[in-house]
């Protein structure tokens, strides 16, 4: 059990940008019955909690207001009925809140232990990420190999782990991303070929890359701007997975070109699922995807670290256009850890 009483953690002062960032000293949380109590190493950031800074993701009933979804640290304490975890075993973890901070409570099937080769800070960065794309690519869409997926945002947290993905299961990723150096990053990451937005239409270069076949499956995360486009680029009986909102919320579908090409749109949510759903993911996760990151198959990739009182600025580089791959944030008690 935590000896500390109080611990240091992020919370937003009503809405809005890098001064709603604010430091505070909350109790170290008491996990319930199914939970686990995790000191936390480091906790990755995603958009998800910048839409919540902004004051557009509202945080789900039960969830804690301190911001951040995922993180990696060692077991501390374990509720009743538990299974054996054992103290200070380290570990990485799904949650729906409560990241930022020096101690988190999480539903014991959503922890998950770190893949072998990854150190301990770098595993914070794989959760979310992971749990996103399997759930999306693998269980939602059902891509199978040889099939062609088109992933938009190659270079980002998601678009550069799915593309190491999909190689590592045998589909033929393709991606989108601005600019030159970008395009080459994505097709270091695995991308057969890659699509420089800003300068190429990616509907008519997936139709010439694919031989007029298309996108059997895109995994989008720019949701209204790409919609019409993205349903015009999927080959017959493809699948349009739509997972972010980058480029708005409300589109149009065009149904009719849909119908003609037998194909289907989904739109998830990965935060909102049940206790149950998530732990079924990320059994999935680490029976599915932990073996390929364990055999360099899927490289992590971290952009940058940032000290937890920081968080205001790691959030900046979060955004910033020449991010490539995870900002993670550090605690105190494992930086201080890590230097002995």
């Amino acid at each position: 059990m935590s000896t500390h009483p109080t611990m240091q953690a992020i919370e937003y002062t009503g809405a809005g940008g890098r001064e709603a960032v604010s430091v505070v000293e909350l109790p170290v949380p008491t996990p319930g019955p199914g939970e686990v109590l995790v000191k936390v190493a480091a906790a990755g950031i995603n958009r998800a909690d910048l839409l919540q800074r902004a004051g557009n993701y509202p945080v789900p009933p039960g969830a804690s207001s301190v911001p951040g979804l995922e993180v990696s640290g060692t077991i501390e304490e374990t509720g009743a009925g538990v299974g054996p975890w054992e103290f200070g075993t380290p570990v990485c973890a799904l949650l729906t809140g409560g990241g930022y901070a020096e101690y988190v409570t999480v539903p014991a099937g959503q922890v998950v232990p770190v893949p072998d080769g990854v150190s301990l800070t770098d595993a914070a960065g794989l959760p979310e990420v992971a749990a996103t794309c399997w759930s999306n690519l693998a269980m939602e869409a059902g891509v199978q190999a040889g099939e062609w997926v088109l992933v938009h945002g190659g270079t980002g947290g998601i678009g550069s782990f799915a593309l190491q993905l999909l190689k590592g299961i045998g589909a033929r990723p393709l991606a989108t991303a601005g600019g030159p150096e970008k395009v080459r990053r994505c097709l270091e990451l695995g991308a057969e070929a890659a699509i420089d937005h800003r300068a190429e239409d990616f509907v008519e270069r997936v139709r010439e890359i694919t031989g007029g076949h298309g996108a059997d499956v895109v995994l989008d995360v720019m949701g209204a701007k790409y919609l019409e486009r993205n349903v015009e680029v999927l080959a017959r009986g493809g699948r349009l997975v739509v997972i972010g909102l980058q480029g708005g919320a409300t589109g149009t579908l065009p149904l009719a070109d849909l119908m003609g090409r037998n194909g289907s749109v989904t739109g998830t949510l990965l935060r909102p699922r049940p206790v149950a759903e998530k732990a079924e993911i990320m059994r999935r996760v680490r029976e599915e995807v932990w073996p390929l990151v364990a055999s360099g198959a899927i490289r992590t990739t971290t952009d940058a670290t940032f000290p937890l009182e920081r968080a205001a600025e790691a959030q900046d580089r979060f955004e910033a256009a020449d991010r490539t791959g995870k900002v993670l944030l550090v605690t105190e008690q494992h930086a201080a850890k890590a230097e002995r």
